[in-house]
């Protein structure tokens, strides 16, 4: 007989529902990087090695309960990863890396870190609703959101680059912006959704999650937010549109996207000198030209993952000294790929995009009471952010374990949304709010 709670010794039980809620929550958050890389960061927002070894010890506990949940519900874990084969074939990718990896100890451990956040996207998958997840994300990335305006306020040198630029609770103004844009997107769905009786705290937290956006300067979430609510109209049109009308929106969409991308590379820099900005997107341009030879260099297979920016590898140092600063990455997550996998590492990638595109907007179409709206969005946003910066496959990182919990929600609900328009999983008996009360 299945047990669905745990009791002490003195008499009060803990759901497993509630164990769920709180531990995902709890992970999430952990995953974000605030608060305690904040306290062991210096004031550029660099971690020594003592420090980053203090930061995995927390990773334990998320690993810990991530492969109790998938143990407990083994054939969901198994139904999810039936329903997309890629997601597991880009799991093997960091550890075949190895083998010709310049640094394969580091492309293991890393691996292995990667393996785990994975893991945990899949517990998001199996575990959560779309509109649960929304609620889990408003709680956990309000709370971020709520400490670093605090923060700023309380102890203003500690929440505050050396530039002046705002960092809250996160080791850098850049996260904190990242972070803020996608508070931003939920705070909106929950005042969209309707559903869950947030509707002033959401306001709240919507204004809290503007404040930080605009005192971070990330130029990177701002765009990204910019981004967030054009798609909100897009696929609220798409939503109440009839099938022709839904092709005619598609094709307008892709062609205006286009446009803009290719006006961007025409246009982006000529009008930075006109304003006076700087036209090489903070150091990006000339890094992304030096980074473009290293990965012609080796393009079928790579460098091995994450084993091209570390201190033993030349050609990394190479770049470092032709562009005067330390790279920790390249700045863009498509090119961080191909120097981790090359050509046979993006074509998996680029292949499950488009899909997993099309099913969430398939999911938004015929099965929108479930609320799929926001992690549509939420998807694409983060699409656009590796365009600047790098988020695809790293570990312990809470904005890939969502893009990859969307994916593979996607996957999961949208055969059988397809067949029968009805839900794939039967939802989770105790609705989230519930599940975090312990009775």
């Amino acid at each position: 007989m299945r047990v669905d709670s745990l009791t002490s010794a003195s008499g009060p039980t803990i759901s497993w529902r509630a164990i769920e809620c709180w531990g995902a929550g709890i992970s999430l958050f952990v995953q974000a990087g605030a608060v305690l890389p904040l306290f062991l960061a210096d004031a550029d927002g660099a971690l020594s090695d003592s420090a980053r070894s203090i930061l995995r010890v927390p990773c334990f506990p998320v690993y810990l309960f991530t492969i109790v949940i998938l143990v407990r519900h083994f054939p969901q874990f198994i139904l999810a990863i039936k329903r997309n084969f890629i997601v597991p074939l880009i799991v093997a990718a960091p550890f075949l890396s190895t083998l010709w990896s310049i640094d394969p100890t580091t492309s293991l451990r890393r691996a292995i870190g990667l393996l785990f956040c994975l893991l945990l996207s899949y517990v998001l998958a199996i575990r959560f609703t779309p509109r649960q997840l929304l609620f889990l994300l408003f709680a956990t990335l309000g709370t971020c959101i709520v400490f670093s305006v605090v923060i700023s306020v309380v102890s203003p040198s500690l929440a505050t680059m050396p530039d002046g630029a705002m960092r809250g609770v996160f080791i850098h103004k850049n996260v904190l912006g990242w972070y803020a844009s996608l508070t931003i997107l939920v705070a909106t769905a929950v005042l969209i959704d309707g559903t869950l009786g947030l509707r002033r705290t959401a306001f709240t937290l919507l204004a809290a999650a503007l404040i930080c956006l605009a005192s971070s300067g990330s130029m990177t979430a701002i765009i990204a937010t910019s981004v967030a609510y054009c798609l909100i109209g897009f696929y609220t049109l798409l939503q109440r549109s009839s099938s022709i009308g839904r092709v005619v929106i598609v094709l307008l969409f892709i062609q205006l996207s286009l446009g803009i991308l290719i006006s961007l590379h025409e246009f982006l820099v000529p009008a930075l000198e006109a304003l006076g900005k700087d036209a090489t997107l903070t150091g990006r341009v000339p890094l992304w030209e030096l980074v473009d030879r290293k990965i012609s260099d080796r393009w079928m297979l790579g460098y091995g993952y994450q084993a091209f920016w570390t201190v033993t590898n030349p050609e990394a140092t190479h770049i470092w000294l032709m562009l005067g600063w330390a790279a920790p990455h390249a700045h863009n997550g498509y090119r961080d790929i191909l120097l981790s996998f090359g050509v046979m590492g993006m074509v998996p990638f680029s292949l499950m995009l488009p899909q997993a595109i099309r099913q969430g907007a398939s999911l938004q179409c015929h099965d929108p009471q479930y609320g799929w709206l926001w992690l549509n969005v939420l998807t694409i946003m983060i699409l656009v952010m590796n365009l600047t910066e790098s988020i695809f496959f790293v570990q312990n990182d809470a904005i890939f374990i969502l893009f990859a919990a969307a994916i593979i929600m996607f996957s999961l609900y949208a055969p059988v949304v397809s067949m029968k328009r009805s839900p794939p999983l039967q939802a989770p008996s105790h609705d989230l709010t519930s599940g975090l009360q312990i009775s």
